[in-house]
């Protein structure tokens, strides 16, 4: 078994590996650097046509991609720490949250890192600046948005025990800053949530 990935900033590689770092599961991995195109070489290609990080290659040549699909292949193999949800009820309250992290953050965010960040105007000349100016607003109103759901005072996005909802808003929030986009400073509740779990030993994987 074999996890190809990248260092930070890259933070769907990283979703993986704080999961994995949560789980207590060891996994040999492999840095396939984005900044040399490594990941759209033909031979990366054969691993994933999409030529995207991560890919988790299976002992039977099995590959899987998709940060959320290989985590679910590990919570299926080690169900605790539970980091998709126990109950029923859990369960859909960490997917629901997820999908608000995906669509409310990371979407927009990517509209800004790939139409208005110069260091993606390599790939991408044909960038629609102003429509990555727009996505900065957004940004920073769903951040409101998030920040008045936390207010509530729970410690954790989708209550009271850390999941996979947490892993995937940490790393759209920490690849948010790195691009220029941070929490806005009246955020209080989604400051005080993003250095509680940043606290956590995992966060460093």
């Amino acid at each position: 078994m074999k996890l190809y990935g990248e260092n930070n900033p890259a933070p769907n590689p990283r979703k993986v590996r704080i999961f994995l770092a949560e789980k207590g599961i060891e996994v040999p991995q492999v840095r396939v650097s984005i900044m040399k195109r490594e990941h759209k070489a033909p031979e990366f290609l054969k691993k994933n046509s999409l030529g995207q990080l991560p890919v988790l290659e299976l002992d039977d040549g099995t590959y899987i991609a998709e940060s959320l699909a290989i985590c679910r292949y590990f919570e299926a193999l080690q169900p605790k720490p539970a980091l998709f949800g126990e109950s029923a009820i859990e369960q859909a309250l960490v997917e629901m949250w997820i999908r608000r992290a995906e669509f409310r953050l990371w979407n927009p965010m990517s509209q800004v890192w790939i139409n208005a960040d110069p260091r993606t105007a390599v790939v991408n000349p044909n960038q629609f600046k102003d429509y990555g100016e727009h996505n900065k607003k957004i940004v920073a109103n769903n951040m409101r948005w998030l920040d008045g759901e936390l207010s509530d005072g729970r410690a954790f996005l989708a209550g009271s025990s850390f999941s996979m909802a947490d892993i995937v808003l940490l790393c759209g929030l920490d690849f948010s800053h790195f691009i220029g986009l941070d929490i806005p400073p009246e955020c209080g509740a989604l400051r005080a949530w993003h250095a509680r779990v940043s606290a956590r030993p995992s966060a460093a994987a």
